[in-house]
């Protein structure tokens, strides 16, 4: 089957829809999107279709997207694999990692596939800099970083409702982790300020370590801050060999000194278009993707962790 015969049913119509719809599009699939607040706008804007009932479009699409609210996943995923549907969800896969793995057997039980979009393992950067992890020798510390304005949305705070800082932004990182150094054994996270009755309140920060099976240690830190405050995401690893970096600020990945990216661009191609176009042959030749659902699940399962630790004040052993 070709792009150009693929159909895709997109659930969700907030501020991560527009990279998804423009991704399908340029890979020459057809898109619409499921009625909600704001699906019009996206109608108008991209030339696609509004369908407003959630079975109707999941039997008009071959592949569903989606990038609604983390609560609402399992649901959705479940009545896409029901009707034989593959699914592309937006991370988290799910609230809790016990939801993740309910999502990959739906899968495997309606023989479709599920792909976790962890969209920055196709950022060039960060790429690069796992083709080169090896250069380093073996791995002993690993320091993320990633900072953005706060989301505009109420859910996102509600950490008992899928939300929350750890859950929606800092899982970039602890994929990052898992992909670089691998298997995790020990969680401790703090969180500044607080969650209160379930609920955090930015400008917050908050700090996840992870003890690696091999001995590396990750510090991960993500802050939500106040409206306009730049993005950037930062990551060092160091070595028995030496060192690497990579910084959004400087859109290259640092050895030792600068290395400026290929054709002075950090990617030749859209992450978000890359990732879609990876899932989308994954479909058609049955190969796996850069990013596996055991990948998912394994991200929501740190995520699970830290939040743990947050609760108990201690480290969380895995």
């Amino acid at each position: 089957m070709s792009a150009a015969t693929e159909r895709i049913g997109l659930v969700g119509a907030g501020g991560i829809a527009p990279p998804h719809i423009e991704g399908w599009l340029a890979l020459g699939t057809r898109v619409e999107v499921l009625r909600r607040t704001g699906a019009a706008e996206l109608a108008a804007r991209y030339g696609i279709r509004v369908v407003d009932d959630l079975d109707e479009l999941i039997d008009r699409s071959s592949i569903v997207d989606i990038v609604s609210p983390t609560v609402t996943h399992l649901d959705t995923a479940r009545r896409a694999f029901t009707a034989g549907r593959h699914v592309v969800c937006e991370k988290p896969l799910a609230v809790t990692a016990a939801d993740a793995r309910q999502l990959a057997q739906a899968a495997t039980d309606a023989g479709v596939r599920l792909f976790p979009a962890h969209v920055v393992r196709y950022f060039e950067g960060y790429h690069r800099l796992h083709e080169a992890r090896a250069s380093v020798g073996r791995m002993l510390e690993l320091s993320f970083r990633r900072t953005v304005a706060a989301p505009a949305s109420a859910w996102f705070y509600a950490e008992d409702a899928g939300g929350g800082l750890i859950r929606d932004l800092m899982i970039h990182d602890l994929d990052q982790a898992l992909w670089l150094a691998g298997p995790v054994v020990e969680v401790s996270a703090t969180q500044d300020p607080p969650a209160v009755r379930g609920s955090v309140t930015p400008p917050v920060s908050a700090h996840v370590t992870l003890t690696h099976a091999s001995g590396a240690v990750s510090h991960v830190r993500a802050d939500w801050f106040e409206p306009g405050t730049p993005f950037r995401s930062t990551v060092e690893v160091v070595g028995a060999d030496g060192t690497l970096r990579f910084d959004t600020a400087e859109l290259g990945v640092v050895r030792d000194g600068y290395l400026p990216p290929a054709s002075g661009s950090v990617s030749e191609i859209d992450p978000y278009r890359a990732q879609l176009a990876d899932f989308l042959e994954a479909i058609q030749t049955g190969r796996e993707a850069r990013v596996t659902r055991e990948d998912g699940i394994a991200a929501v399962a740190l995520v699970d962790a830290a939040y743990a630790s947050l609760e108990s004040g201690r480290p969380t052993l895995l």
